[in-house]
């Protein structure tokens, strides 16, 4: 995928007459046996071409957060002709259907005992089930089609001129895949117009920047308007309410079982990341109708 991905970027970059390519798209070295990975019988390993006078950033302001969202919509617009067909890097990685059966496996066989303690939380993610599987629905119906996804857009994924501060290229291609656009933009939304931290303790931290998301939205359409249908532009807000929801039923999921699957730094660590996700999504859902009317220029 990341070969196929890397490749056609730089070929469109080619046809634009980019000059500076080598600092706009990744570029892997082959090993000496024309691979671009190195496998010593136990590890995998990469060797990439170092992108200099370049830095990323943790958090966003409205202005990072505009460049961001032309840089992510850059990147989908550049592979929405991409011929190679690429694998599922992680099977069903952000399939909400396969998500709630993983849910619904922990919460019928309470392998820690902490079912009682978290039914609150439970009933809270039951009562929106339904309405977060559109994706997967409006696909079976033909209405919604799979794109090339990057699936990680966070904004520490992509490089920053040290100068101008212009975004550079999309890095961390490991998850590339076919997925929906709700989930890129999503995961943006969940992370980058957070305010407070994916973890955070203090619930009254935790909103939703409504600034972070117009700005990353109005850039994020700047390039991927020409290929979006409209189905695809209307969803794009719900897809902030659908990874938040999916981010806390995998963290729910995990506390339920143990914590088998997240690392954590305390007993409680997946259960406060669960309330925290649940209160962003909250928020998320106050919004909901200025992020939808905010939407409707590009319809």
């Amino acid at each position: 995928n990341i070969n196929a991905v890397t490749t056609h970027i730089r070929k469109k970059l080619e046809e634009k007459g980019e000059k500076d390519i080598e600092r706009k798209v990744l570029h892997f070295f082959p090993a000496d046996t024309g691979k671009t990975y190195w496998h010593d019988g136990e590890s995998y390993w990469r060797v990439v071409a170092f992108i200099p006078n370049a830095r990323t950033y943790e958090t966003v302001n409205p202005e990072y957060s505009y460049y961001a969202g032309v840089a992510f919509g850059n990147f989908q617009a550049m592979l929405a002709d991409i011929p190679d067909k690429l694998g599922e890097t992680i099977p069903d990685f952000h399939n909400m259907e396969f998500r709630l059966r993983q849910f619904h496996e922990a919460v019928a066989a309470n392998p820690a005992g902490r079912l009682e303690e978290v039914k609150d939380l439970v009933e809270e993610i039951e009562k929106r089930a339904e309405a977060m599987c559109i994706q997967e629905r409006l696909y079976r119906e033909g209405q919604l089609k799979k794109r090339t996804n990057h699936c990680d857009t966070k904004v520490n994924n992509m490089m920053f001129d040290a100068d101008s501060d212009k975004v550079l290229c999309v890095i961390d291609l490991d998850t590339v895949m076919p997925g929906f656009v709700l989930s890129d933009i999503g995961d943006f939304i969940r992370t980058g117009a957070n305010t407070g931290a994916e973890d955070d303790e203090n619930l009254d931290n935790v909103n939703v920047n409504m600034e972070i998301f117009k700005a990353y939205t109005r850039g994020y359409m700047e390039k991927a308007k020409a290929f979006l249908t409209p189905t695809e532009i209307k969803l794009l807000p719900y897809g902030g309410r659908l990874l938040t929801y999916m981010q806390t039923v995998r963290f729910l999921t995990d506390y339920i079982n143990g914590d088998t699957y997240y690392k954590i730094h305390s007993p409680k660590h997946n259960l406060i990341r669960t309330k925290a996700q649940f209160k962003l999504l909250q928020s998320l859902e106050a919004h909901a109708e200025e992020m939808d009317q905010f939407m409707n220029q590009w319809l």
